[in-house]
């Protein structure tokens, strides 16, 4: 029983960051002018892919008999907080918030890597997780390699 309040935990802060990312990327849509519509598209598709990644997390808490987490982490709300004070300073432009959605996007990575980090994990959850990682890695990948583009194009 105690192990499973400890797996419990572990997929609980894997919600979490998964509800930071959602939250983000609303956030970002909304610091997006009109001519970022391309990434205003790879966002949603990117909370989606948080709410499904949530909800399977969420199948498998219920399953553990624990109680799904719905809020966000400390950092995810610092990282909000951040992206706040980041904005007033040097605007909503496609670069700034590329380069935030990559601090949140590591900040995921972090966790991702940690839960695997868990001893006593059952192998079909470090299957499960381990290819939600890959996912999120992929995204990450791309954020980057855009921010990277942005980056090159108004140098």
């Amino acid at each position: 029983m105690e192990n499973n309040k400890k797996v419990v935990e572990v997929l609980n802060d894997l919600i979490q960051i998964n509800n930071d990312r959602i939250t983000g990327y609303e956030r970002a849509i909304k610091e997006l002018k009109d001519e970022s519509a391309d990434l205003k598209t790879l966002f949603e598709g990117y909370i989606d892919q948080s709410r499904n990644i949530r909800n399977q997390l969420g199948t498998e808490v219920q399953t553990l008999k624990g109680e799904m987490d719905d809020s966000t982490t400390g950092s995810g709300k610092i990282y909000r907080a951040w992206m706040d004070v980041k904005a007033v300073f040097t605007g909503h432009d496609r670069h700034t918030v590329l380069e935030n959605c990559e601090f949140g996007e590591d900040a995921a990575q972090k966790a991702y890597k940690s839960a695997l980090n868990t001893e006593g994990l059952p192998a079909y959850l470090v299957e499960l997780i381990s290819k939600q990682q890959v996912e999120l890695r992929s995204a990450h990948d791309e954020v980057k390699a855009l921010r990277n583009a942005n980056k090159y194009a108004n140098a």
